[in-house]
């Protein structure tokens, strides 16, 4: 990891730069995929799967048989960890759900919004290397109490055409039945255009590599709607003096095994406890099986030592991380003054696996920065609000006039009009 000890603010820009995603070389090889899935359908699924995936398959729905077989091969330790994560999410989510007030703005004008879920939506869960099934419950369970009428899941196969046991037993638990096994942007390209078998949606949900980033940024352009912007995970650690060196190497190194690209930071005011960390990271690093893909992550990762919380804070609000562990001993305090960030674990046991897994909230986030214009996964996300207005002979006598001043003055005489002739009456 890099130490960087008192940083002036001016190198604070480069000094918070993510790794970056080149996305913009991918987009020849993105375009040319989703152009023949769009022109070709299932052919071209199919093909690129075999490509892709190295799996040659007859089918890319995932059978009812495959379903029940799946979920006697999940352990029932497993099972009943996805269900506990499930009713905590559900719980969570389900208290989100809008209600809408009727608002008399004057006598006789009545406003209000109504809820209304996508009627259709795709989640998309990466296959690569490790099988994200909290993930499925992550996207399919808001869309669920959202009322959304149908949710589709697309996923890669493995070598054998088989969706990992796992994602399928959640998938079945949060209310989903059709999967189909489709990765990357060819899974992307199916649910933006429709083929024979997987159905076009309204709006694709779901992490992935920058093949799948670039393919969703590209069809978002004019074709479907995207859940947000997203890129290699992330972590910042903002911590003091009485933090446990241990439990921060540990949120550290959680964070790194994600991938290669995916990023941890320590922002902290105690030298002590920034040297305590660094060995720890070491010993805790030699001890995980994913222990190489974390050493290249933390390759990119920083350790940072500030002056003062004031400025631990400053500068955390300017990276926005996707997730904030927040280890100091004014922990509530601190919180009330972040600004910029996705999700927020506050005080010394709560670890960022809390809420990747099982502790309710939504672990799909804005990364790269996005945390400063972009909220996390709610209900919200599977929902329009659509607004309503009636308007009584009184009403419109109230509002009537300023409604016709206001359109002569911007010189839209038809929309005057509108109103005159109903005042006339």
């Amino acid at each position: 990891m890099n130490i960087i000890t008192y940083p002036e603010r001016n190198t604070w820009a480069d000094l918070l730069k993510r790794p970056t995603l080149q996305t913009e070389s991918l987009r020849e090889t993105v375009l040319e995929i989703l152009n023949r899935i769009k022109f070709e359908g299932d052919k071209a699924v199919l093909e690129y799967e075999e490509k892709f995936d190295k799996v040659q398959l007859n089918s890319l729905l995932v059978s009812e048989e495959e379903i029940a077989e799946a979920e006697k091969k999940v352990s029932i330790e497993l099972k009943a960890a996805i269900t506990l994560a499930y009713n905590n999410i559900r719980t969570f989510h389900a208290a989100q759900v809008f209600q809408g007030k009727k608002i008399t703005t004057l006598p006789g004008v009545t406003c209000w919004q109504k809820a209304v879920a996508i009627e259709k939506v795709g989640l998309y869960i990466p296959g690569g290397t490790a099988p994200l099934f909290s993930t499925v419950l992550m996207l399919a369970t808001p869309a669920q109490i959202a009322g959304c009428k149908e949710i589709i899941l697309c996923t890669p196969p493995n070598k054998e055409g088989k969706i990992h046991p796992a994602i399928l037993y959640a998938a079945k638990l949060a209310g989903i039945n059709r999967v189909f096994k489709a990765g990357g942007v060819q899974a992307i390209g199916a649910m933006a255009y429709g083929t024979e078998s997987i159905p076009k949606v309204y709006k694709i949900f779901g992490p992935g590599n920058q093949y799948v980033t670039a393919a969703k940024q590209q069809v978002s352009l004019r074709d479907v709607a995207i859940d947000m912007p997203a890129g290699p995970s992330e972590v910042a650690v903002l911590a003091d003096e009485t933090a446990n060196p241990v439990f921060v190497a540990a949120d550290l190194l959680s964070q790194a095994e994600h991938g290669t690209d995916s990023q941890a930071i320590l922002i902290t005011t105690s030298e002590t406890l920034l040297k305590a960390v660094t060995e720890e990271v070491e010993r805790q690093l030699a001890q995980l099986p994913r222990k190489e893909i974390a050493s290249r992550s933390l390759a990119a990762s920083k350790l940072i030592l500030v002056k003062n919380m004031d400025e631990a804070v400053e500068m955390t609000n300017e990276y926005a991380p996707e997730h904030l562990i927040i280890e100091t001993k004014d922990y509530m305090e601190i919180s009330e003054r972040i600004v910029n960030a996705g999700s927020v674990f506050l005080g010394y046991y709560s670890p960022e696996s809390a809420g990747d897994y099982a502790s309710g909230t939504n672990h799909t986030l804005p990364t790269n920065g996005y945390a400063k214009a972009y909220s996390g996964v709610s209900l919200d996300s599977f929902i329009r609000k659509i607004t309503f207005q009636e308007i009584t002979p009184e009403g419109i006598a109230m509002i009537g006039p300023a409604i016709e001043v206001m359109a002569a003055n911007e010189q839209l005489d038809a929309h005057k009009n509108a109103v005159s002739v109903r005042l006339n009456k």
